[in-house]
Protein backbone atom coordinates (compact mmCIF):
# COMPACT_ATOMS: atom_id res chain seq x y z
CA UNK A 1 0.00 0.00 0.00
CA UNK A 2 1.46 3.42 -0.90
CA UNK A 3 2.66 5.48 2.00
CA UNK A 4 0.72 8.53 3.06
CA UNK A 5 1.66 11.48 0.86
CA UNK A 6 2.86 9.29 -2.04
CA UNK A 7 0.92 11.13 -4.74
CA UNK A 8 2.10 14.50 -3.47
CA UNK A 9 5.79 13.54 -3.20
CA UNK A 10 6.12 11.70 -6.52
CA UNK A 11 8.26 13.36 -9.17
CA UNK A 12 9.30 12.56 -12.72
CA UNK A 13 12.98 12.15 -13.52
CA UNK A 14 14.33 12.54 -17.06
CA UNK A 15 16.55 9.47 -17.47
CA UNK A 16 18.25 7.47 -20.20
CA UNK A 17 17.92 3.71 -20.48
CA UNK A 18 21.27 2.12 -19.62
CA UNK A 19 21.55 0.39 -23.00
CA UNK A 20 21.74 3.81 -24.66
CA UNK A 21 24.94 4.74 -22.80
CA UNK A 22 27.63 2.21 -23.66
CA UNK A 23 31.40 1.76 -23.45
CA UNK A 24 33.03 2.52 -26.82
CA UNK A 25 36.61 2.10 -25.64
CA UNK A 26 37.98 0.32 -22.57
CA UNK A 27 37.78 -2.82 -20.46
CA UNK A 28 33.97 -3.15 -20.70
CA UNK A 29 33.80 -2.49 -24.45
CA UNK A 30 30.21 -2.68 -25.69
CA UNK A 31 28.64 -2.93 -22.23
CA UNK A 32 25.95 -0.51 -21.06
CA UNK A 33 26.46 1.52 -17.91
CA UNK A 34 25.71 -0.67 -14.88
CA UNK A 35 25.98 -0.86 -11.12
CA UNK A 36 29.16 0.15 -9.32
CA UNK A 37 30.75 -3.29 -9.08
CA UNK A 38 30.69 -3.65 -12.88
CA UNK A 39 32.26 -0.29 -13.72
CA UNK A 40 35.89 0.31 -14.71
CA UNK A 41 37.57 3.67 -14.38
CA UNK A 42 38.90 5.15 -17.65
CA UNK A 43 36.27 3.36 -19.74
CA UNK A 44 34.97 5.68 -22.46
CA UNK A 45 31.20 5.99 -22.83
CA UNK A 46 29.05 7.44 -25.60
CA UNK A 47 25.34 8.19 -25.75
CA UNK A 48 23.49 6.53 -28.64
CA UNK A 49 22.30 8.98 -31.32
CA UNK A 50 18.82 7.41 -31.07
CA UNK A 51 18.67 7.86 -27.29
CA UNK A 52 15.92 9.97 -25.84
CA UNK A 53 15.16 10.92 -22.27
CA UNK A 54 12.23 9.01 -20.78
CA UNK A 55 10.13 9.84 -17.74
CA UNK A 56 10.75 7.71 -14.67
CA UNK A 57 8.20 8.68 -12.03
CA UNK A 58 9.39 7.95 -8.50
CA UNK A 59 8.56 8.44 -4.86
CA UNK A 60 11.79 9.37 -3.04
CA UNK A 61 12.51 8.08 0.45
CA UNK A 62 15.31 9.36 2.71
CA UNK A 63 15.98 6.03 4.43
CA UNK A 64 15.05 3.23 2.01
CA UNK A 65 14.93 2.54 -1.75
CA UNK A 66 12.78 4.81 -3.89
CA UNK A 67 9.65 3.29 -5.42
CA UNK A 68 8.39 3.60 -8.98
CA UNK A 69 5.21 5.69 -8.90
CA UNK A 70 1.97 5.39 -10.88
CA UNK A 71 1.97 7.18 -14.21
CA UNK A 72 5.59 6.36 -15.02
CA UNK A 73 6.73 6.07 -18.64
CA UNK A 74 9.32 3.40 -17.83
CA UNK A 75 9.68 0.98 -14.94
CA UNK A 76 7.15 -1.18 -13.11
CA UNK A 77 4.78 0.61 -10.76
CA UNK A 78 5.59 -0.21 -7.14
CA UNK A 79 9.07 -1.62 -7.91
CA UNK A 80 12.01 -0.67 -5.73
CA UNK A 81 14.51 1.75 -7.24
CA UNK A 82 18.02 1.89 -5.80
CA UNK A 83 20.37 4.86 -6.13
CA UNK A 84 23.37 2.67 -6.82
CA UNK A 85 26.17 5.20 -7.34
CA UNK A 86 27.17 8.63 -8.60
CA UNK A 87 29.44 8.85 -11.62
CA UNK A 88 31.88 11.57 -12.59
CA UNK A 89 32.35 11.70 -16.35
CA UNK A 90 34.95 13.79 -18.21
CA UNK A 91 34.57 14.90 -21.81
CA UNK A 92 37.42 15.68 -24.19
CA UNK A 93 37.49 19.37 -23.28
CA UNK A 94 38.10 18.55 -19.61
CA UNK A 95 34.58 19.42 -18.44
CA UNK A 96 33.12 17.04 -15.86
CA UNK A 97 29.55 15.85 -15.64
CA UNK A 98 27.84 14.01 -12.80
CA UNK A 99 25.21 11.33 -13.23
CA UNK A 100 23.40 8.87 -10.97
CA UNK A 101 22.92 5.18 -11.77
CA UNK A 102 19.44 3.97 -10.78
CA UNK A 103 18.77 0.23 -10.51
CA UNK A 104 15.21 -1.11 -10.55
CA UNK A 105 14.67 -4.49 -8.89
CA UNK A 106 11.80 -6.98 -9.14
CA UNK A 107 9.92 -8.76 -6.34
CA UNK A 108 12.75 -11.31 -6.02
CA UNK A 109 15.38 -8.59 -5.67
CA UNK A 110 16.88 -9.21 -9.12
CA UNK A 111 17.85 -6.36 -11.45
CA UNK A 112 14.94 -5.52 -13.75
CA UNK A 113 16.31 -2.39 -15.40
CA UNK A 114 19.05 0.21 -15.07
CA UNK A 115 18.80 3.92 -15.82
CA UNK A 116 21.17 6.89 -15.99
CA UNK A 117 20.07 10.20 -14.43
CA UNK A 118 22.35 12.99 -15.72
CA UNK A 119 22.83 15.97 -13.41
CA UNK A 120 24.07 18.00 -16.38
CA UNK A 121 23.45 17.58 -20.12
CA UNK A 122 24.90 14.49 -21.81
CA UNK A 123 24.86 14.59 -25.61
CA UNK A 124 25.50 12.11 -28.45
CA UNK A 125 28.67 12.30 -30.60
CA UNK A 126 30.75 13.04 -27.51
CA UNK A 127 32.90 10.63 -25.53
CA UNK A 128 32.82 10.60 -21.74
CA UNK A 129 35.59 9.02 -19.70
CA UNK A 130 34.57 7.52 -16.37
CA UNK A 131 36.85 9.19 -13.83
CA UNK A 132 34.95 8.63 -10.57
CA UNK A 133 32.48 6.23 -8.95
CA UNK A 134 30.91 7.14 -5.60
CA UNK A 135 28.66 4.65 -3.79
CA UNK A 136 28.24 6.81 -0.68
CA UNK A 137 26.91 10.06 -2.11
CA UNK A 138 24.17 9.45 -4.73
CA UNK A 139 21.32 10.19 -2.32
CA UNK A 140 22.94 13.47 -1.28
CA UNK A 141 23.51 14.40 -4.94
CA UNK A 142 19.85 13.73 -5.67
CA UNK A 143 18.79 15.77 -2.63
CA UNK A 144 20.94 18.69 -3.73
CA UNK A 145 19.02 18.87 -7.02
CA UNK A 146 15.75 19.37 -5.14
CA UNK A 147 17.09 21.63 -2.40
CA UNK A 148 16.38 25.35 -2.72
CA UNK A 149 19.54 27.39 -2.29
CA UNK A 150 20.82 30.96 -2.19
CA UNK A 151 24.15 31.86 -3.76
CA UNK A 152 27.14 33.52 -2.14
CA UNK A 153 26.63 37.23 -1.58
CA UNK A 154 22.82 37.13 -1.34
CA UNK A 155 21.65 39.60 1.31
CA UNK A 156 19.20 38.13 3.85
CA UNK A 157 17.05 40.34 6.11
CA UNK A 158 17.65 39.71 9.81
CA UNK A 159 15.09 40.18 12.57
CA UNK A 160 16.61 43.59 13.30
CA UNK A 161 16.11 44.72 9.70
CA UNK A 162 19.84 44.56 9.01
CA UNK A 163 21.10 42.87 5.85
CA UNK A 164 23.57 39.99 6.10
CA UNK A 165 25.27 38.03 3.30
CA UNK A 166 24.10 34.43 3.41
CA UNK A 167 27.65 33.09 3.82
CA UNK A 168 28.07 35.17 7.00
CA UNK A 169 24.96 33.80 8.73
CA UNK A 170 25.38 31.42 11.66
CA UNK A 171 23.18 28.87 13.40
CA UNK A 172 21.06 30.73 15.97
CA UNK A 173 20.93 34.00 14.03
CA UNK A 174 17.38 35.31 13.93
CA UNK A 175 15.98 35.99 10.48
CA UNK A 176 12.81 37.92 9.68
CA UNK A 177 10.08 35.62 8.36
CA UNK A 178 6.87 36.70 6.69
CA UNK A 179 4.50 34.62 8.79
CA UNK A 180 6.24 33.90 12.10
CA UNK A 181 8.33 36.98 12.79
CA UNK A 182 11.93 36.49 13.99
CA UNK A 183 13.02 32.84 13.72
CA UNK A 184 16.40 31.28 14.59
CA UNK A 185 18.35 29.40 11.95
CA UNK A 186 18.65 25.72 12.90
CA UNK A 187 21.14 24.67 10.23
CA UNK A 188 23.06 26.14 7.29
CA UNK A 189 24.35 23.93 4.51
CA UNK A 190 26.88 24.84 1.85
CA UNK A 191 28.01 23.11 -1.32
CA UNK A 192 30.12 24.15 -4.29
CA UNK A 193 29.04 22.56 -7.54
CA UNK A 194 29.49 22.98 -11.27
CA UNK A 195 26.97 25.48 -12.63
CA UNK A 196 25.50 23.34 -15.39
CA UNK A 197 22.28 21.53 -16.18
CA UNK A 198 19.95 21.30 -13.21
CA UNK A 199 22.54 23.01 -11.02
CA UNK A 200 22.96 26.19 -13.08
CA UNK A 201 21.57 29.09 -10.98
CA UNK A 202 18.97 31.59 -12.16
CA UNK A 203 19.74 35.31 -12.05
CA UNK A 204 16.88 37.78 -11.59
CA UNK A 205 18.19 41.21 -12.44
CA UNK A 206 17.78 44.05 -9.94
CA UNK A 207 14.31 45.57 -10.01
CA UNK A 208 12.71 42.83 -12.12
CA UNK A 209 10.58 41.65 -9.18
CA UNK A 210 11.25 44.78 -7.15
CA UNK A 211 14.40 43.16 -5.77
CA UNK A 212 17.06 45.64 -4.62
CA UNK A 213 20.00 43.88 -6.26
CA UNK A 214 20.51 40.96 -8.62
CA UNK A 215 19.10 37.83 -6.97
CA UNK A 216 20.76 34.54 -7.90
CA UNK A 217 19.13 31.34 -6.64
CA UNK A 218 18.86 27.64 -7.49
CA UNK A 219 16.54 26.90 -10.44
CA UNK A 220 13.68 25.41 -8.39
CA UNK A 221 13.76 28.11 -5.72
CA UNK A 222 10.24 29.46 -5.19
CA UNK A 223 9.63 33.18 -4.83
CA UNK A 224 6.60 34.49 -2.95
CA UNK A 225 4.60 37.23 -4.64
CA UNK A 226 1.51 39.05 -3.39
CA UNK A 227 -0.56 40.14 -6.37
CA UNK A 228 -2.61 43.28 -5.97
CA UNK A 229 -4.12 42.41 -9.35
CA UNK A 230 -4.20 38.88 -10.74
CA UNK A 231 -2.32 39.57 -13.96
CA UNK A 232 -1.38 35.91 -14.50
CA UNK A 233 -4.84 34.46 -14.01
CA UNK A 234 -3.72 32.32 -11.07
CA UNK A 235 -7.02 32.86 -9.29
CA UNK A 236 -5.47 34.05 -6.02
CA UNK A 237 -3.47 36.93 -4.63
CA UNK A 238 -0.67 34.97 -2.92
CA UNK A 239 1.45 32.86 -5.25
CA UNK A 240 4.75 30.98 -5.34
CA UNK A 241 6.77 30.97 -8.57
CA UNK A 242 9.81 28.84 -9.38
CA UNK A 243 12.77 30.88 -10.60
CA UNK A 244 13.39 28.68 -13.64
CA UNK A 245 9.85 29.27 -14.90
CA UNK A 246 10.64 32.99 -15.25
CA UNK A 247 13.75 32.59 -17.42
CA UNK A 248 13.42 34.79 -20.51
CA UNK A 249 17.06 35.08 -21.59
CA UNK A 250 17.14 38.78 -20.77
CA UNK A 251 16.05 40.08 -17.36
CA UNK A 252 15.89 36.55 -15.95
CA UNK A 253 18.52 34.12 -17.19
CA UNK A 254 20.22 30.88 -16.28
CA UNK A 255 23.93 31.28 -15.55
CA UNK A 256 25.77 28.25 -16.92
CA UNK A 257 29.50 27.74 -16.65
CA UNK A 258 32.09 27.63 -13.89
CA UNK A 259 31.16 26.81 -10.32
CA UNK A 260 28.57 28.13 -7.89
CA UNK A 261 28.47 28.25 -4.08
CA UNK A 262 25.02 27.23 -2.85
CA UNK A 263 23.76 27.81 0.71
CA UNK A 264 20.70 26.18 2.30
CA UNK A 265 18.96 27.68 5.32
CA UNK A 266 16.81 25.53 7.62
CA UNK A 267 14.24 26.63 10.22
CA UNK A 268 11.95 24.57 12.44
CA UNK A 269 9.26 25.11 9.81
CA UNK A 270 9.41 25.97 6.14
CA UNK A 271 9.49 29.78 6.00
CA UNK A 272 9.17 32.69 3.63
CA UNK A 273 12.11 35.01 4.29
CA UNK A 274 13.51 38.08 2.53
CA UNK A 275 16.43 37.95 0.10
CA UNK A 276 17.59 41.12 -1.65
CA UNK A 277 14.39 42.69 -0.38
CA UNK A 278 11.88 40.24 -1.84
CA UNK A 279 10.16 37.20 -0.37
CA UNK A 280 11.65 33.75 -1.07
CA UNK A 281 11.34 30.36 0.55
CA UNK A 282 13.78 28.69 2.92
CA UNK A 283 14.78 25.02 2.70
CA UNK A 284 11.87 22.58 2.72
CA UNK A 285 12.56 19.21 4.33
CA UNK A 286 10.73 16.45 2.46
CA UNK A 287 11.42 12.94 1.14
CA UNK A 288 13.68 14.40 -1.56
CA UNK A 289 15.82 16.77 0.49
CA UNK A 290 16.14 15.00 3.86
CA UNK A 291 19.30 13.21 2.73
CA UNK A 292 21.25 16.47 2.61
CA UNK A 293 20.93 16.97 6.36
CA UNK A 294 23.84 15.91 8.62
CA UNK A 295 23.62 12.81 10.80
CA UNK A 296 22.64 14.76 13.95
CA UNK A 297 19.25 15.42 12.34
CA UNK A 298 18.38 11.75 11.92
CA UNK A 299 16.54 11.67 15.25
CA UNK A 300 14.52 14.76 14.29
CA UNK A 301 13.39 13.70 10.80
CA UNK A 302 10.10 12.29 12.08
CA UNK A 303 9.41 15.75 13.54
CA UNK A 304 10.78 17.83 10.66
CA UNK A 305 9.12 15.98 7.77
CA UNK A 306 5.48 16.47 8.85
CA UNK A 307 6.18 19.94 10.24
CA UNK A 308 7.65 21.15 6.97
CA UNK A 309 5.06 19.38 4.86
CA UNK A 310 2.27 21.23 6.66
CA UNK A 311 3.95 24.58 6.03
CA UNK A 312 5.07 23.90 2.45
CA UNK A 313 2.39 26.15 0.89
CA UNK A 314 2.25 23.81 -2.10
CA UNK A 315 -1.23 25.06 -2.95
CA UNK A 316 0.16 28.51 -3.73
CA UNK A 317 2.50 27.35 -6.48
CA UNK A 318 1.69 28.63 -9.97
CA UNK A 319 1.54 26.04 -12.75
CA UNK A 320 4.31 26.35 -15.32
CA UNK A 321 1.74 26.72 -18.09
CA UNK A 322 0.74 30.17 -16.80
CA UNK A 323 4.36 31.31 -16.93
CA UNK A 324 5.27 30.16 -20.44
CA UNK A 325 5.50 33.69 -21.79
CA UNK A 326 8.40 36.08 -22.20
CA UNK A 327 6.75 38.82 -20.16
CA UNK A 328 5.88 36.70 -17.10
CA UNK A 329 8.40 38.49 -14.87
CA UNK A 330 7.18 41.89 -16.02
CA UNK A 331 3.57 40.91 -15.36
CA UNK A 332 4.45 39.77 -11.86
CA UNK A 333 6.20 43.03 -11.11
CA UNK A 334 3.18 44.92 -12.38
CA UNK A 335 0.74 42.77 -10.42
CA UNK A 336 2.64 43.22 -7.15
CA UNK A 337 3.19 46.96 -7.54
CA UNK A 338 -0.46 47.92 -7.43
Amino acid sequence: MPAKGTARSAQTLAVFRAEHFRVVNGANLGDPVGHAEELELADMYRLSPVAGEVGLRVVPHPDRPFTVAPGTEVGAEGAELHLDCSLTLMSGDGATTEAIVLVETDAQGDVAATYLLPLAPITPKRDYALVGVDTEGPLASFAQMACVSFTRGTLITLATGAQCAVEDLRVGDKVLTRDDGPQPIRWIGQRTTRASGGFAPVEIRAGVLNNLNDLVVSPDHRLFIYQRRDELGAGRAEILVRARHLVNGDTVRQLSGGFVDYFQMLFDHHQIIYAEGIAAESMLVDERTAAILPSEFEGRLAELLPGHEESSRSGLEVAEELLRRGDAAALLRKSSSG
